[in-house]
This record gives C-alpha cells, sequence and structure tokens, in this order.
C-alpha cells in the first residue's frame, strides 16, 4: 500500500461515518509531516448549512491545528473532486497538494469552473472505485425511500 492509499483509506472511513450519518459520504483527511491534523467528513444535515462540506471542516481543524490560515506543506485526501465552492477555499488555504479519489463529473469544480492556487500539486483516481462504490450505495439507498 503505498502512501496516498494509506491516506485515501482514512479518508475513506471518514466517508462511511457520513454514510452512516444519512449523509453524502465525503471523507476528508490532511496531512502534514505524514501526520494526520485534521479528519472530517460531510455535515450539511447534520448541521443544517450548505457550506458544511468535508474540506470545510477539515480546512477549519487544521487551520486551528496550525494556528494560521494557510496550510502550505499540507496535504488533502479527498474521497470526491472538491466541488468550486470548496476549491475556492483551498485556493485560498494555499494548499500544497490535493489528493482525491472519485472525479464528480457532475458538480466538481473541474467542470463547474473552480480553480485551485497554481501551487498546488493535484492527484486524482486514487482508491476511485471503492470511494465510487459508497457514493452509489448512498444513492441508491435514497433512491428506494
Amino acid at each position: 500500500m503505498t502512501e496516498d492509499e494509506y491516506f485515501m483509506q482514512k479518508a475513506l472511513e471518514e466517508a462511511k461515518v457520513a454514510f452512516e450519518e444519512d449523509e453524502i459520504p465525503v471523507g476528508a483527511i490532511i496531512t502534514i509531516d505524514n501526520r494526520i491534523i485534521a479528519r472530517a467528513h460531510n455535515m450539511t444535515e447534520r448541521l443544517n448549512d450548505v457550506t458544511a462540506h468535508a474540506e470545510m471542516q477539515a480546512i477549519t481543524m487544521a487551520a486551528n491545528y496550525l494556528g494560521g490560515k494557510y496550510l502550505k506543506d499540507c496535504t488533502m485526501y479527498l474521497t470526491l473532486e472538491p466541488c468550486a465552492m470548496c476549491a475556492g477555499a483551498l485556493y485560498w488555504s494555499q494548499l500544497s497538494r490535493l489528493v482525491y479519489a472519485a472525479a464528480d463529473t457532475h458538480r466538481g469544480y473541474t467542470v463547474m469552473g473552480g480553480t485551485l492556487h497554481p501551487k498546488t500539486d493535484i492527484t486524482t483516481g486514487v482508491l476511485a472505485a471503492p470511494a465510487t462504490e459508497l457514493l452509489k450505495q448512498f444513492f441508491q439507498q435514497k433512491r428506494k425511500r
């Protein structure tokens, strides 16, 4: 297992917590020096807040941990491509590296015109299959209700 796969597995664990809480199953982990400093999942239903995406929660946790607003030298592991709102927040946080699993072909930042900081290194597709499967299961259950 690679380092990226290890941390993405941790992000998938967060996504599973969201799934169990009837939230869209997206999880995020932020690391610095191979150490987890933030872990979060979607909380939009619980908090009744459309901005309570996993990324936003993790950015706040990491900034609090670091004592500053910039996430230089940090990597975010995310189970789904960020939306334009979250990409904007990641841009302003100056995140050094983003690793995401599944592409979001409907609402992801790449199709919605969002952008990341030009210095952010991006890796895609890490553990995409299990991330995609969890999302499919979630929405199939929603349709059955």
